[in-house]
């Protein structure tokens, strides 16, 4: 009986993990500090982000959007050929429903 208690508390927690991650980011360890980095350009202008736990740089294009995670590593915590240095103050994403 404990087993099955275990196992239908995995799959609950499971569930509801993948459920909250679906289309959204955030907020990340760094949400309310300052983040810098090197940026390539080529998303355009970004507003804010963070350093997720994953390695991966997460923006925003503006106070009200979505995080975007930066799959093709256009964001480097080192300097690269053709990058420019940033340093911005990142907001707390918006409330989760």
């Amino acid at each position: 009986m404990k087993k099955l208690a275990a196992i239908a508390f995995a799959a609950a927690t499971a569930l509801s993990l993948s459920a909250c991650a679906a289309g959204y980011y955030g907020p990340g360890p760094y949400a309310y500090g300052y983040v810098n980095g090197y940026y390539d350009d080529y998303y355009g202008p970004f507003y804010d982000g963070y350093w997720g736990p994953d390695g991966y740089f997460y923006y925003r294009s503006g106070p009200q959007g979505e995080f975007h995670r930066d799959v093709d590593h256009h964001f480097h915590r080192q300097a690269g050929p053709g990058m420019h240095s940033f340093h911005v103050r990142a907001a707390p994403p918006p409330e989760r429903h």
